[in-house]
């Protein structure tokens, strides 16, 4: 016998008749204002992130597990999750009462560990991504008897998720263009889309995947589910290498275009939501906003309303450090430079000067790096602020023209992850050379003040700096000050009045540095 399969009607009346506000809430839908003002359409947030476990996916385990027999409730339950679903199972389980064991991939974030333990659940850790950790929960529900609560392909998890579309039409009555739904499993964009194409059919439904975690639109493409040999972890929540039979038919059948985005857009979209909320949320999170910037960059749309889903908030605090470091160059307000500079006297100030005479105006170092290597030529690792997309090749062309030749790095990823942070080492060439690092204050002309106060005959041997985001920036300087200088050079740090602290001496700058 056929099974009969579900269409948005059947959706419509178990999204309407779910149970979820046991443990959630109706989540605000806010205006985006400076990122509206910035694309020039009105931009709404779903803030799922307010959630009590920080994620939208407590709705589909909490109206599965209510829906579950008294005595699939005492037996107890077992999910398999990257770490929303988890916790969203240990919350439903601690509030009917019940036993929930948790199996999690080995690669899940610590503060989602943290999470499911503080909420009661029980944590196995299996595998390397969701459908390791899935094949493992699916021996053990056998073995223990235990009720699967599936993240995401499952009728009533996915009319749990769809409780969202109803809030989004229920809170904004105006013209709708299109909702943005970040895709990993699909449970949340199938019941989003069935809600809405039950209900205002005419409002699009774009589905949003990481470019390194795209099963589902891959699996939309061929026709066919497609099992991805790996998945890039940098989004957790959605690393999925095979998504859902019903969420698959369901969003061959009802998502109207599918975005992928690569991890700098998705370190831009959680500054943007940062920007208009004053919230961190987590790269699934911000998948959304990443693939509304890039449909209104690609269809040059003005005027039109939006919503993104903010499908979750659980990251680890240190990724905050890569997150900020990239978002400049996802949003392209950065270009990163590999220039050659002839290696004679005068010329590193030469090249400062003509930063600052760059077409379209002024622009400021946010990272410079530079040990010697050569006696011909320098090799300089250099950030630049930017006025827009597309500047980076100008810039790299300009330099070039004027003798320094340029290659743009701001596309290459080794020089991104890599190479930005590999810039030094020992150098025969850096004989009577003292360490020193400074505090600059983060204005324009704090470099050339320090290069115009220096000795002609003191030789720049090494240089780092990179821009905190501070209102003064650190700097380490290698000189070359001969001995018989010392005095004049006491002056010379006396008068320039930047704090500084001497490394000479430090035994990390002669282990790795110091000829």
């Amino acid at each position: 016998m056929t099974k009969k399969h579900l269409g948005p009607a059947d959706y419509l009346k178990k999204i309407l008749n779910a149970k979820v506000y046991d443990v959630a809430v109706e989540s605000a839908l806010e205006p985006a204002k400076s990122l509206s003002r910035r694309l020039h359409n009105k931009v709404l947030l779903k803030r799922e992130d307010q959630q009590a476990v920080f994620s939208f996916k407590l709705r589909g385990a909490y109206n599965k597990m209510a829906h579950l027999s008294p005595d699939a409730l005492k037996r107890g339950v077992i999910c398999a999750s990257a770490g929303n679903h988890a916790q969203g199972v240990a919350l439903s389980a601690h509030r009917l009462g019940t036993r929930a064991v948790i199996v999690m991939p080995v690669t899940t974030p610590q503060l989602k560990i943290e999470g499911v333990k503080a909420l009661g659940g029980e944590i196995v850790l299996h595998g390397e991504s969701y459908s390791d950790a899935f094949a493992h929960a699916t021996k053990l529900e056998k073995e223990q008897g235990l009720t699967f609560v599936h993240p995401f392909d499952d009728p009533d998890v996915i009319a749990g998720q769809g409780t969202i579309a109803m809030e989004i039409l229920r809170q904004h009555q105006g013209p709708l263009d299109a909702v943005f739904v970040a895709i990993g499993g699909g449970g949340l964009i199938s019941g989003v889309a069935n809600y809405i194409k039950a209900v205002r059919p005419e409002i699009k439904v774009i589905g949003v995947q990481m470019n390194d975690s795209d099963a589902m639109m891959q699996s939309v493409a061929a026709s066919k589910r497609m099992t991805l040999a790996d998945v890039g972890l940098f989004s957790d929540g959605t690393a999925v290498k095979l998504v859902g039979e019903e969420t698959f038919r369901i969003a061959r059948e009802l998502v109207d275009e599918y975005i992928a985005v690569d991890t700098d857009a998705v370190c831009a979209a959680i500054k943007d939501v940062f920007i208009d909320t004053r919230s961190i949320v987590e790269p699934a999170g911000a998948l959304a906003v990443a693939a509304i910037k890039q449909y209104v960059a690609t269809n040059k749309t003005r005027g039109e309303t939006y919503a993104a889903i903010l499908c979750g908030a659980n990251m680890n605090f240190d990724r905050l450090r890569f997150v900020a470091e990239r978002a400049e160059v996802g949003e392209e307000r950065e270009a990163l430079l590999a220039v050659t500079i002839p290696e004679e006297r005068g010329s590193f100030r030469r090249f400062c000067e003509l930063i600052g005479e760059l077409p379209g105006g002024p622009r400021n170092v946010t990272e410079f790096n530079y040990r010697i290597s050569d006696s011909a030529k320098a090799h300089v690792f250099v950030g630049l602020t930017t006025h827009g997309k597309g500047e980076s090749s100008r810039i790299a062309s300009n330099f070039t023209r004027h003798g320094f030749e340029a290659l743009d790095l701001t596309h290459d990823e080794l020089a991104k992850e890599h190479i930005r942070h590999m810039v030094g080492g020992r150098s025969s060439l850096a004989q009577d050379e003292r360490l020193l690092r400074f505090v600059f204050p983060e204005r324009p002309g704090a470099l050339m003040k320090f290069l115009s106060h220096m000795r002609p005959g003191w030789n720049i041997t090494l240089f780092h700096y990179r821009n905190q985001g501070a209102d003064y920036g650190r700097i380490l300087v290698g000189l070359q000050v001969p001995k018989a200088d010392d005095k004049v050079f006491k002056t010379f740090l006396d008068t320039l009045g930047y704090p500084y602290v001497e490394e000479t001496g430090n035994p990390v700058y002669r282990l790795f540095l110091q000829t």
